[in-house]
């Protein structure tokens, strides 16, 4: 018998040799002749072979079809030279309608029926693992002389005839600081599942114990590793259980066919195909791919927005890749809460102020052409106020539908909580992300500030506890958008806030939020958000990371998402209808086509375009 050490070392055709004649004691081949390919193994009656091939196709990521025999075609000469895909695995799973019904060593006693039946070989992870050894990766399932982690999932394949089933990954730990070169090495190898289809918490996946897999073998975590997934061709193992064909085969899972091809890496120069991992949760861990390409765009949007047309001091509020982050985090929501409304004008009615309601409006939009849900929160006072401004928004055509109209009332201690959550359960939260535009935000002595230092806090409802409540909850992400320090979720640089800005020792906000962005008009801000969500949903990389592989690219949705952009004529006539409201211009009180002093024409219409050239 032969150990794991010199298995690794043989010829592809050798290495069959062996398992064909059961000189191999091992119980995968998760190593053996490194440097080749492997392929999963699916073997089905002929008359469900095209279903079967269009399965595969409309899964291309677990499913990577490598070939397809001819009916009792035991040969495959486009992968090996001298191969038996009736003895050639080291062990295979039979299946009677549709259930497992025990493991073989050789499908040779079922030669007459294998001459009805046609063989698919289809990518393996297995493949990528040399190359990412060679870099200095640790590959723990084969450090460990175990099988991989193969995990069911709760995201569903696109199904196709009488195939249908959920989503199969492997799991291999990775430590963090590796994670961006494991990605970048295995996003090219298609042929081999690609890049991974999640990176951190296993609960994103509806798994809920790595320590309990469906396939293979629990992989343990070092110190500092993080569990990233791969989409698995085990996966067509389900398929074949939910066709409930009356005899099928697969390979057994980790036991797969070796073939004569060398596994090479396909690099690319190109920045659009260079993926870039960002984490953007810690409680539950949680990291998002896209193209440097694409981050560099919304980079470039970062830094447009973050002009200081008031010479506030703002530039040393900024941190880097704070708005690439949350529009990450927004990307992958379901559903999500705004809240704005900053009521600077203590001494008018409405005391609201023009900045803040047009960047809400426009990152609804955006959301909403995305499929998500979104609401509003405000104060109840404000009520009327905003519902006037999402109607006037629906009949102009900015917004496609309704938008819940909420207000947050705060009657004992755990109000925050059973808000946010359903039956005050933290682990049913209804939002997964909760987002602040211009929202005014409660200093470190309880009270609301304007920029003057005026207290302002009788015309503001609680809605920051609603942002510290989801500090505490797994699962919902928070952003705060501002141009002066005061606003909501600029805790989390309140303290250059106290140094840089004005007045910053009284009126900084003490709540944080997970993202901070800074713009030098917070409406500016929700543009740019707009503009970096339709960025990534253009993005191969992140858009496959999104749909976790399975399913046809929405490479369709171009031109819908693009007329839910922000645009000058909308945002002029959204301004219009606050101004006809009664709505104020912040720093100047005037009841005029303004936004913090600063007119709406060459000004803010300027940096719309702006945004618009760096998008398109």
């Amino acid at each position: 018998m032969y150990c794991l050490q010199r298995l690794s070392t043989l010829a592809p055709t050798i290495a069959r040799g062996l398992i064909r004649y059961n000189k191999i004691s091992l119980r995968n081949t998760s190593g053996m002749s490194s440097g080749y390919n492997q392929a999963n193994i699916v073997i089905l009656h002929k008359s469900l072979a095209d279903d079967f091939e269009k399965f595969c196709n409309a899964n291309s990521g677990p499913l990577p079809l490598l070939y397809r025999s001819a009916p009792g075609e035991w040969k495959c000469p486009l992968l090996s030279k001298d191969s038996d895909i009736r003895t050639d695995c080291l062990q295979y799973r039979k299946y009677e309608n549709g259930v497992f019904s025990g493991n073989l060593n050789s499908l040779e006693s079922y030669t007459e029926q294998l001459r009805d039946m046609v063989t698919f070989y289809l990518g393996c992870s297995f493949s990528f693992e040399n190359e990412v050894q060679k870099h200095g990766i640790p590959v723990r399932n084969v450090e460990q002389q175990c099988n991989v982690s193969m995990y069911r999932t709760a995201v569903p394949c696109i199904g196709m005839g009488r195939f249908s089933c959920n989503l199969v990954v492997t799991m291999r730990p990775v430590p963090q600081d590796k994670l961006n070169a494991v990605v970048k090495i295995t996003h090219p190898m298609k042929e081999c599942h690609g890049a991974p289809v999640h990176i951190g918490s296993p609960g994103f996946l509806g798994i809920k114990d790595l320590q309990k897999t469906d396939y293979g073998d629990p992989v343990q975590l070092h110190p500092g590793d993080i569990p990233v997934f791969w989409a698995c061709g085990v996966t067509g193992a389900e398929a074949v259980s939910s066709c409930k064909s009356s005899l099928a085969f697969t390979h057994s899972p980790g036991c797969m066919f070796i073939t004569d091809i060398k596994n090479e890496k396909a690099d690319s120069s190109q920045a659009s195909d260079i993926p870039k991992v960002l984490q953007i949760s810690s409680s539950p861990a949680h990291y998002s791919l896209v193209s440097l390409h694409t981050a560099e765009k919304i980079d470039e949007l970062e830094n447009a927005v973050a002009v200081d047309p008031g010479n506030r001091g703002i530039k040393h509020l900024l941190i880097k890749d704070e708005l690439l982050k949350s529009s990450l985090s927004l990307s992958h929501a379901k559903s999500i809460l705004i809240t704005t409304g900053f009521p600077t004008h203590f001494q008018h009615q409405p005391p609201e102020e023009t900045d803040g309601h047009p960047g809400a409006i426009a990152m609804v939009a955006m959301l909403q052409a995305l499929g998500k849900q979104v609401a509003i929160v405000t104060d109840e006072r404000a009520l009327d106020l905003n519902k006037a401004i999402l109607n006037g928004a629906i009949h102009q055509g900015i917004l496609k539908h309704n938008v819940p109209l909420l207000h947050y009332k705060e009657d004992n201690a755990d109000s925050a909580l059973n808000f946010l959550c359903e039956n005050g359960n933290p682990e049913k939260p209804r939002f997964d992300h909760l987002v602040a535009i211009e929202r005014s935000g409660r200093a470190s002595d309880g009270n609301y500030y304007n920029a003057r230092k005026i207290n302002i806090k009788h015309l503001v409802d609680p809605i920051d506890n609603l942002f510290l409540a989801a500090q505490s909850i797994e699962g919902i992400t928070t952003t705060g958008i501002g141009d002066g320090g005061n606003e909501l979720g600029m805790g989390k640089v309140k303290e250059a806030v106290k140094k840089h800005i004005t007045n910053g020792d009284t009126i900084a906000c003490d709540i944080a939020a997970d993202f901070a962005i800074i713009a030098g008009v917070s409406n500016w801000g929700g543009y740019a958000v707009a503009c970096a969500l339709y960025l990534l949903n253009n993005c191969e990389i992140h858009e496959r990371y999104l749909r976790k592989a399975v399913g046809f690219p929405r490479n369709t949705e171009g031109n819908y998402l693009a007329s839910s952009l922000p645009a000058v004529k909308k945002e002029e006539n959204l301004l219009s209808l606050l101004v006809a409201q009664g709505v104020r211009s912040g720093k100047t009180g005037n009841l005029a086509m303004e936004v913090d002093g600063l007119p709406f024409y060459n000004t803010h219409s300027d940096m719309i375009q702006r945004l618009l050239a760096l998008t398109m």
